[in-house]
């Protein structure tokens, strides 16, 4: 572990090798596990406001979902998520022709309908972001799902830490991201 500004950063994001293999997990990520995916307050009343002009793009059971349950839940700790559809699939997921699952918010983002990517915890994954009071813990969350995404990281030398450039950018600004590069070097020199 390692400090950058308010953040303690794992070594694991500059050890670890990852990118995502979406034609072997076929985006398991968002369809398995027993929870939504994490939210930012900010980015609850974000998925209300985009939320009709998201709607076109995701599934009947899907939409079901969200006019059941809201565009995000608070769940017993008091924590948001993204509902989900029937306790398994994420209520946003939709499907390309090949079944890989993909995200209905990103799509209507590609598509230029709305401005906002998706939620920063799916943009950063596999990096989890904790906040603490004092500072966030910033942290390689293992899956097995993703052992895929592992070996072709490896077979392409992608550090996780490069993979999530963008949404690392996003999150902590970019002299966050300039200072992490010094780390990545300073532990490839060792």
């Amino acid at each position: 572990m390692f400090q950058l500004g308010k953040t303690i950063v794992s070594e694991d994001i500059i050890k670890k090798d990852f990118a995502c293999n979406l034609n072997a997990c076929k985006g398991q990520c968002c369809i398995d596990g027993d929870a939504g995916a994490p939210l930012d307050k900010e980015e609850t009343s974000i998925l209300d406001e985009v939320y009709a002009k998201v709607k076109p793009y995701l599934r009947p059971e899907g939409v079901a979902a969200i006019e059941a349950q809201g565009t995000y839940i608070v769940t017993e700790d008091g924590e948001y998520e993204t509902p989900l559809i029937a306790g398994a699939d994420c209520a946003y997921v939709v499907f390309d022709d090949k079944k890989v699952a993909l995200c209905g918010i990103e799509e209507a983002y590609n598509q230029g309908d709305i401005a906002w990517k998706k939620p920063i915890s799916c943009h950063l994954y596999p990096v989890r972001v904790r906040d603490y009071t004092e500072f966030s813990g910033v942290n390689y969350h293992k899956w097995q799902i993703c052992d895929d995404a592992c070996a072709l990281g490896k077979e392409l030398q992608i550090p996780i830490y490069k993979f999530v450039k963008d949404a690392l950018i996003r999150k902590f600004g970019e002299d966050w991201y300039l200072e992490l590069e010094k780390v990545a070097e300073t532990f490839q020199q060792s």
